[in-house]
């Protein structure tokens, strides 16, 4: 045998690369997409690290005085502005307020109880500034990223896995199944997603991570179960999906060995898009006062407690928030469709 024939035999041997790793390398074509895909990265170490407690573990901890303002403006450019540390402010530092009759009685009772010193050893100002307890809003913010986060993720994986029973069942099956989970599907979809959550809270009228978790998946599998339902419509017709009824596979096998790994590149776009939404969901939840717990920071709780602060000139939260909110859902989306692209079959 040649050389030639045993490199020719060689080549058709090979095996062709999979459909992941044709994304993959589809995916690394785009720089939009890498640049979105280091951006979510990012956030996920900021999560991983806020939970294991590596930062912001003392997020609650008053290390500044009230509305501390950011250290890149400052404390001189507040002077004699609401914004200043003493002027909201013959509450911690001692200073005489004018509008305050009883300013200057509390600053005498603090000195003479010791509270002054404890108030000259809070910071002035604060890296991107403090809330009305002299919190760190840095650190609220990153903390307020593993809470949304967590939230985003576990709620859209939840979502994602009852989409796919139930979208498996009805286009694998058909019949009365199919009718029934049609039905469910209809009730849900009939009431605007919002408001359906917003009731759901109301309802069950419990703050917590947990309760908003179940709240977001339990109502958010809609949209996903719609695109199971049609991969397994087209699939079970197939003919890998007959010879595999031929050798005498079972249902549950052709279902979830054959026909799922054929539809989990649109389970897992779809996945990446909930995240987005639930992201948002939790941060209007929290906002109207049905998300999180009271002992907890989320980015919708900060901008709860910023529409207040905005009103006497204290911005920094609500900047801290909505910035680091708009870069993830921004990059998330970007990241999404970029992985979407990649893992469009009919692109080369």
């Amino acid at each position: 045998m040649t050389q030639a024939a045993a490199l020719a035999i060689g080549v058709q041997r090979a095996e062709s690369p999979g459909l992941w790793t044709l994304a993959w390398r589809r995916f690394c074509r785009d720089r939009v997409g890498l640049v979105s895909f280091l951006i979510v990265v990012f956030f996920f170490g900021l999560m991983a690290a806020s939970g294991v407690h590596l930062i912001a573990a003392d997020w609650s901890k008053e290390v500044g005085v009230n509305y501390a303002p950011p250290t890149f403006i400052g404390p001189e450019v507040a002077d004699g502005g609401p914004s200043a540390p003493g002027s909201h402010g013959g509450e911690r530092t001692g200073e005489a307020n004018p509008f305050d009759p009883l300013a200057g009685v509390l600053a005498e009772i603090r000195a003479a109880s010791g509270a002054a010193s404890v108030a000259e050893a809070q910071a002035p100002t604060l890296v991107f500034g403090g809330d009305r307890w002299g919190r760190d809003v840095l650190q609220k913010t990153i903390k307020g990223t593993e809470t949304s986060m967590f939230v985003g993720l576990v709620a859209a994986v939840l979502a994602a896995f009852l989409a796919t029973v139930f979208g498996a069942l009805a286009g694998y099956y058909g019949g009365w199944i199919d009718d029934f989970f049609n039905w469910f599907y209809s009730v849900f979809t009939s009431i605007p997603y919002l408001l359906l959550i917003l009731a759901i809270a109301a309802v069950l009228n419990q703050k917590g991570t947990l309760t908003v978790i179940l709240i977001l998946g339990l109502t958010g599998w809609t949209g996903i179960f719609r695109l199971v339902r049609a991969e397994y419509l087209k699939h079970k017709v197939r003919e890998y999906i007959q010879a595999a009824d031929a050798i005498g596979a079972s249902h549950p096998r052709r279902m979830f060995v054959h026909i799922l790994p054929n539809v989990s590149h649109v389970i897992l776009v779809q996945l990446s898009l909930h995240v987005v939404l639930f992201i948002k969901s939790e941060v209007v939840l929290s906002f109207l006062g049905f998300g999180v717990g009271v002992d907890t920071v989320s980015w919708g709780s900060m901008l709860n407690e910023a529409q207040s602060e905005l009103i006497l000139g204290y911005w920094w939260q609500l900047a801290a928030a909505t910035l680091a909110m708009a870069l993830l859902v921004t990059g998330f989306s970007l990241f999404t469709d970029a992985l979407r692209d990649a893992l469009d079959p009919k692109l080369k």
